[in-house]
């Protein structure tokens, strides 16, 4: 089941699989997580959180009206593959449409190119890489 949590939910999951434990849960903040305006969803499977993402108002490049972006996405291994991530962009991209928001974008890590492609998303950068963690592309839905 999706659920909205708090910023403080997403962290241990963040660190594990996003940063393969090596920061501490107060390294895995983003900018952006404290925002009022953005929001952070997880899947539970039962009481236990397996995957999350985060949502902060972020405008991209010349894209016009507002726009957020996806952050952090993350499962843990044994969730990964049965559409969890799916779930929760589609959740999110109902409340955004009911939020007048226009378009989600997000930095994909080469490897979850495929996966941000199969629910809508299109590629709109080059590769870049960000320094210590790897390859990445500006990835782009309109929503509204």
């Amino acid at each position: 089941m999706v659920k909205f949590i708090s910023k403080d939910d997403i962290l241990p999951i963040r660190n594990e699989i996003l940063r393969e434990g090596k920061l501490t849960l107060e390294q895995c903040r983003f900018a952006g997580d404290d925002n009022p305006e953005s929001f952070h969803l997880g899947y539970f499977d039962g009481e236990q959180l397996v995957s999350i993402a985060s949502f902060h108002p972020q405008s991209y490049g010349d894209f016009q009206g507002r726009g957020y972006q996806l952050r952090g996405m993350a499962t843990l291994k044994q969730y990964q593959g049965k559409g969890l991530g799916t779930q929760l962009v589609n959740f999110a991209i109902v409340y955004l449409r009911g939020q007048k928001v226009n378009y989600v974008w997000c930095n994909a890590r080469q490897v979850a190119v495929n996966f941000y492609g199969n629910v809508g998303f299109e590629v709109v950068s080059k590769e870049f890489d960000i320094p210590g963690i790897g390859p990445h592309y500006a990835m782009y839905l309109k929503i509204m």
